[in-house]
């Protein structure tokens, strides 16, 4: 029985456009196949967010439901919600997006699980700063008013987190200058060429242009603001249509969130190195091709249960209305099908 399979997008698709680009095989996990299992394409950015689902991958607790599981890595998150709805893949599990609140708010999409999760001490999603700004005196997030900042898309998590942190230091989002480059690598490299002062990416895009001495951390998401990165979803047909295989799938994952979150986070919900933190740690370098060293820093925060945060979701419809990237009037909580998630406990 297979494991499943590693695919990645060759190209960047432009928002709201074509949904994927063509596919092409990066590895195999197992040679073997089973003729009985149901292939399930799950669209993820390749960063250590996603960790749940390469260590349900690896660990075979898809294969164990019946699911042979196809990874497909895309560069941003906003075409993981085209991708869905167009069915080049089965299921999302990626940063939220206007794009997606967009496409949900029509009834094309379904929240039926939660996705990383930005909290402190965990290293999902980091600020970047030039080794030139950095110099000039950008020093701590609070100093961002002013100073260019680079990521994928508008209406991307990178913004909405750079909304917060305004939100929470009383800066206003216009004295910010917002450069949309479409992809983690292209962010990247602009902030180590010094084009642009900041780069908001994941850390795996990020720390390897720290280590090259091209830039520096300035700051981490999740120490800087809590709130529920994305989800796991799915179409409303394939809701409606595949139920068996959704919950099948949910029991799969929820097993990579529950191994991942006990091997690498403390009673205290803060980062620990456990006995089985290597094992993880070795699991996700091998999906993402990076080394084990690289990934141990960057570490991203799981929920055991994949819960979602419905007041969070909430808040983010709500900003994201106010941008005018979301319109039409709709039940927000619509678009979380309540036979497949589990609630995130409010406080």
């Amino acid at each position: 029985m297979t494991k499943g399979r590693l695919v990645t997008t060759s190209k960047q698709t432009a928002p709201f456009g074509r949904a994927a680009a063509a596919l092409c095989v990066a590895a195999l996990l197992c040679a073997a196949s089973s003729a009985d299992a149901e292939t399930v394409k799950i669209g993820v950015a390749k960063s250590t967010t996603a960790a749940p689902v390469y260590v349900a991958v690896a660990k075979g607790f898809f294969a164990a439901e019946g699911i042979d599981p196809q990874v497909v890595f895309f560069e941003a998150a906003q075409p993981v919600a085209v991708a869905v709805v167009s069915g080049d893949i089965d299921v999302g599990v990626t940063g939220f997006t206007g794009g997606f609140y967009a496409l949900a708010g029509q009834g094309a999409l379904k929240i039926i699980g939660a996705h990383s999760r930005e909290v402190p001490g965990f290293h999902g999603l980091g600020y970047f700063v030039s080794e030139k700004a950095a110099a000039a005196g950008l020093k701590t997030v609070k100093d961002i008013p002013g100073h260019s900042v680079a990521f994928t898309t508008v209406g991307s998590a990178f913004h909405y987190s750079l909304a917060l942190a305004a939100e929470k230091y009383g800066f206003d989002m216009q004295t910010v200058h917002l450069e949309p480059l479409q992809s983690n690598p292209n962010a990247a490299s602009a902030v180590a060429g010094g084009s642009v002062d900041i780069a908001m990416v994941p850390s795996t895009s990020g720390l390897p242009v720290v280590q090259r001495g091209q830039a520096k951390v300035l700051a981490w998401v999740g120490d800087e603001t809590t709130w529920q990165l994305g989800a796991t979803f799915i179409s409303a047909k394939t809701a409606d249509t595949r139920g068996d295989m959704v919950k099948r799938f949910m029991n799969a994952y929820r097993k990579g969130a529950r191994l991942y979150h006990d091997a690498v986070t403390g009673p205290d919900e803060l980062p620990k190195n456990g006995p089985q933190t290597a094992e993880m740690i070795a699991i996700i370098a091998k999906a993402i091709g990076q080394t084990d060293a690289e990934v141990s820093t960057a570490l991203a925060y799981a929920d055991p249960d994949e819960r979602v945060d419905v007041k969070d979701i909430l808040h983010q419809i709500a900003w994201y209305r106010a941008q005018g990237m979301v319109k039409g009037e709709f039940n927000p909580e619509d678009m979380i099908d309540k036979r497949y998630m589990i609630p995130y406990p409010q406080k």
